[in-house]
């Protein structure tokens, strides 16, 4: 069975990987984790998937859309953004002002995948203009900027600068209220695999996927 999931739900759903074929001996589970808009375009054009889970309810929508999707896709997580630094901050970043400031290396994810779309509402809400020196395909790669310390601060997810534990600092900031996104999951239409993905799916909405999730730093509706 093959998941198409955001890159925000990596360690999550690699752990639910391992506990799904730990309980349904034989079964493979095989992820491929990327930002949530290039997955639905891939679907979209006829890559072979059994599950959708998506970062923001837009780009399941591009999928549903187009006869996609079996059923309704169902919400079962939610994230919001903080600013990622270097371990010790060394360029002494203190909120979303710093990046406005040209002399700071600031990473942010391309405005097509969830977490740039996001961070754009939290800039749009704190009445600033971002100058950012990259902009990412997904989160993971933003968060790598900082983790080898080519940037002074990314905009990511919390549950990532969780996943990235002592190797970057967090700092949470008033506006990410405002961006708050919605994860999004689904069988596909076309699932080589259905009635496996079904029960996959229905193991991410257990009690379980809710607290795998909650460790991970996600809400849970």
């Amino acid at each position: 069975m093959t998941v198409f999931a955001a890159a925000s739900l990596t360690e999550s759903f690699t752990k639910f990987g391992s506990e799904f074929e730990a309980a349904n001996p034989g079964t493979k589970v095989t992820f491929n984790f990327a930002g949530s808009s290039a997955l639905a375009q891939q679907i979209n054009q006829g890559a072979p998937a059994d599950v959708f889970a998506s970062a923001a309810p837009a780009n399941m929508k591009q999928v549903s859309d187009t006869g996609g999707v079996s059923g309704d896709p169902v919400t079962f997580a939610r994230n919001r953004l903080e600013i990622a630094v270097p371990k010790g901050n060394p360029a002494r970043i203190t909120g979303l002002v710093d990046f406005t400031n040209a002399g700071r290396k600031i990473a942010l994810c391309d405005e097509k995948v969830p977490c740039g779309a996001a961070a754009k509402k939290v800039f749009e809400a704190a009445g600033l203009t971002a100058a950012p020196d990259t902009l990412e395909q997904d989160v993971k790669a933003a968060l790598t900027k900082v983790r080898l310390g080519e940037v002074d601060a990314a905009l990511v997810y919390r549950t990532d600068v969780k996943a990235a534990g002592v190797e970057v600092d967090g700092i949470a900031f008033p506006e990410a209220d405002k961006a708050v996104n919605d994860y999004s999951i689904a069988t596909l239409a076309k699932a080589p695999n259905a009635t496996t993905a079904g029960a996959f799916v229905q193991f991410v909405l257990s009690e379980r996927g809710r607290a795998v999730l909650g460790e991970a730093g996600f809400d849970t509706p």
